[in-house]
């Protein structure tokens, strides 16, 4: 079956730091299809079709008509976007694809370990779980280096009040010792993600980011934590 490959209109262009920005993509008419909440869309610029950049999804499969991905100043194409996508400007978009799912049973407690942009795709998970008012658990654990750095605060801060079921959990690497900031600093370590789980059976682990973090999260959690590699769902941003 061939890709259904489409050029689709930025509807909306929403600076969330100065230096990331989330676009909201428009389907075309008659485009419908179904897709997962933590799946990924590769887009390119219509004019340089051979150069395509994949971005997980921040937005949820509950969100039809649009597809939403927020995008760092990184590389070519981030930068590109950020400094220069405009409403009304147009993306070619390949469909969505990947496995990196949320897994949405009753009993099920999602720890979520994201650095920096990486924890895009969580917002997705939590606004399905939020919405169809889900019980299973999820807990995310963000490492910025700074709270200037922190992505989707309010919408994460307005989803912990009306999910009771969700935790935003932050810390911040690099502040200053005189910084004001009274939560979690340092880097995520076993300690922490050990606070945070309940019954291990049932505690299914997701790394979203820069490589390195990934890797540690996957080697934190199998090594000095123990778990299987069936209980961690890793994606690796280069």
């Amino acid at each position: 079956m061939p890709k259904l490959i489409a050029e689709m209109v930025i509807d909306a262009a929403i600076m969330e730091l100065p230096d990331t920005k989330t676009i909201k993509l428009k389907w075309p008419d008659g485009y419908d299809l179904d897709f997962k909440t933590g799946q990924f869309i590769t887009v390119y610029w219509p004019e340089t079709p051979n150069y395509k950049r994949a971005y997980s999804l921040s937005s949820c499969a509950l969100d039809r008509g649009f597809f939403e991905i927020t995008v760092k100043r990184d590389g070519k194409m981030g930068t590109r976007i950020v400094d220069w996508a405009r409403v009304g400007d147009r993306l070619g978009v390949l469909p969505p694809t990947g496995r990196f799912l949320p897994v949405y049973e009753p009993d099920r407690h999602l720890v979520c370990i994201a650095g920096g942009s990486g924890v895009t795709p969580f917002r997705g998970f939590v606004r399905e779980a939020t919405r169809r008012q889900l019980t299973t658990k999820i807990t995310i654990l963000y490492s910025v280096r700074a709270t200037k750095d922190i992505i989707f605060n309010d919408e994460f801060r307005q989803l912990e009040r009306e999910n009771p079921n969700f935790k935003f959990l932050v810390t911040c690497t690099r502040l200053t010792p005189e910084d004001p900031w009274t939560g979690r600093r340092g880097r995520v370590d076993g300690a922490w993600v050990r606070e945070q789980i309940g019954d291990s059976a049932k505690t299914v682990f997701y790394a979203c980011g820069p490589t390195p973090l990934v890797e540690g999260t996957d080697a934190l959690v199998r090594t000095e934590l123990g778990f299987p590699k069936e209980q961690m769902l890793l994606e690796k941003w280069g």
